[in-house]
This record gives structure tokens, sequence and C-alpha cells, in this order.
């Protein structure tokens, strides 16, 4: 999925654009309003999120003119301006979300997965192995049991990256440094925490699909008789 992100604190467009490409997005970042109206006017995004406050041309202006040139990409809107008049110019102008700062990154990528949900040619990529199935659509994780349960925003990143590679060993801090990004201030017995809610979901499911912990070395994906 390709993904704008205009945003001035280059702190935040560069900390945002990291977390999206480790979800599986492709991204473009710009640092001013004109900049992201000439992108997103000469590529094809699957969405767009757009900082209010920018030099050059603010975000609100942005999304006027985009949506006044026929353009109907989902557009999410960023910015520290919280109060409901502003929230209802977002929207007048075309907006279809409305995310004030500060906010926790897991709920941005919710917010654009659902965005992103109401495009009728967008088609999410579920994700299978062994007998499980993960779907980035409901942050549900499937059984061919027929049981299922809904994984925790960051459960499901660290499922999502065992998903894409079973059978390879990874380190604690490898699955530190994708999960939770390597300027994290959380400690490393956060990934031993939600490993092990993982693998007590998995068992739960009735699932032939097993997290080994290999000492020294880091944690397996398996699934029986693969």
């Amino acid at each position: 999925m390709r993904l704008l992100i205009a945003e001035d604190e280059l702190d935040l467009a560069e900390a945002l654009t990291v977390f999206f490409e480790r979800n599986q997005f492709t991204v473009d970042a710009v640092n001013d309003g004109l900049s992201a109206y000439e992108y997103a006017g000469a590529d094809d995004y699957d969405a767009i999120i757009l900082d209010v406050m920018m030099p050059k041309m603010d975000g609100i202006e942005v999304l006027r003119r985009l949506r006044a040139d026929g353009n109907t990409t989902p557009i999410m809107m960023l910015t520290a301006k919280a109060q409901k008049d502003d929230r209802i110019t977002g929207f007048d102008a075309g907006a279809d979300d409305y995310l004030p700062k500060p906010f926790e990154p897991d709920e941005l990528l919710s917010r654009v997965r659902a965005i992103l949900r109401r495009k009728e040619n967008y088609k999410p990529s579920v994700m299978t192995y062994g007998d499980i199935t993960l779907s980035p659509v409901s942050d549900m994780l499937e059984c061919k049991t027929g049981k299922s349960v809904r994984l925790s925003g960051r459960e499901f990143q660290v499922m999502e990256l065992f998903m894409h590679l079973p059978k390879t060993v990874l380190s604690a801090d490898k699955i530190m440094e994708r999960v939770w990004g390597w300027d994290s201030d959380a400690e490393i017995n956060v990934v031993w925490v939600h490993i092990s809610n993982l693998r007590k979901k998995l068992k739960s499911l009735g699932s032939t699909v097993t997290i080994h912990a290999n000492r020294g070395l880091g944690y397996i994906m398996e699934a029986e008789n693969d």
C-alpha cells in the first residue's frame, strides 16, 4: 500500500515513515503543503496523511484543492488543532478522518486501515501460515479449528512479523527494532511479554503453530509437519 505523509515536524515525519514502513506500507514523506499537493496530484496513493499547520500551503487548503481536482484518495488530517470547529472545517473540506496530536501510532495505523477499507478496490493482504490466518481488516487471528481471537495492536505487529518470516529465528532485539522502533523507550521485556501472550492465544485456538525460544538466539515460529 502506498502512503503519502505531509508533516512539517521533521522528527515526527521520519518516525511515522519508519513506523508505516514496518507495517508493510511504501511511504513518501514531504514537509510542506505545496509539496504535498504536487505529490498527491502527480502519483497514485492509497491514502494521504495531512498535517494542518504546514508552510507554503496549509493542510486544509491542500485538501480543498485535491477534492476540487477530483482526487478521491482517502485523507487523514493529523493536527494539533483539536477544537470542534476545526474538525468540522476538515470534514467539510473532504477529510475522511481527523486525528488530533498527541496520538498513539497504533491508533493512527488503525484509523488509516479503516479509511482504506472504505475504498471499493481495497483488498487487504490476509496472511496464512500452517492452520492460522491473520487479517489486518479485523486484527483477528483465526484457526482452522473454527476459533478466533482478537490481537492488540502490538500483538498484531509481532505476529505479522513472524507470519512474514516463518521458520526464521528472530532475536528479541530484532523484534524490538521492527515493532517498537530502535529509538523506543520500552524495555526488552515487552517482547517477552507479547510473545508469551501470543503463545497462549495460539494454544487457546488449538493451533498446530507454535513460537519456540532458541536459547541465546531468539524466537522461531513453526507449524507441525512443516
